[in-house]
């Protein structure tokens, strides 16, 4: 008792109650990817084809970014078991690839939030110049 901290607003901004700044995780972006990059972005790339994920059986949750890296893991284990310690290094690998992953999911997410709140000042001084007018 007593973790629950409720509703806490963060930097003055209500986040549960105006969804419309708050963007869904599995949402598409609404804002063009290259708005902020004069020279543009490096793309992300798939290396593992999807034939080579259906046949490891590799799970849909992890067919992601780093599921080559996963792949090359998956072999050492099967390579080498049952010292599967031998494998550290491939592990190693993959989960720096999973948490690289997670921090430009998340920078994505906060630059999305950024740009709605933008976005939601410009409307409210557009509104209350129309007012004033």
């Amino acid at each position: 008792m007593g973790n629950f901290l409720g509703h806490v607003p963060q930097n003055g901004i209500d986040l549960w109650r105006h969804p419309e700044i708050t963007p869904h995780p599995e949402e598409e972006p609404t804002f063009d990817p290259m708005l902020g990059f004069p020279n543009g972005r490096k793309p992300r790339v798939m290396i593992a084809t999807k034939d080579e994920l259906v046949s490891a059986k590799i799970p849909l949750q992890d067919r992601d970014y780093c599921a080559h890296k996963l792949l090359i893991y998956q072999g050492c284990r099967k390579d080498t078991f049952p010292f599967v310690v031998k494998c550290a290094h491939e592990k190693h690998d993959f989960l720096n690839c999973k948490y690289d992953d997670f921090v430009i999911r998340m920078k994505e997410y906060e630059r999305e939030r950024r740009l709605r709140v933008k976005r939601q000042e410009i409307i409210q001084q557009r509104q209350s110049q129309l007012i004033e007018a």
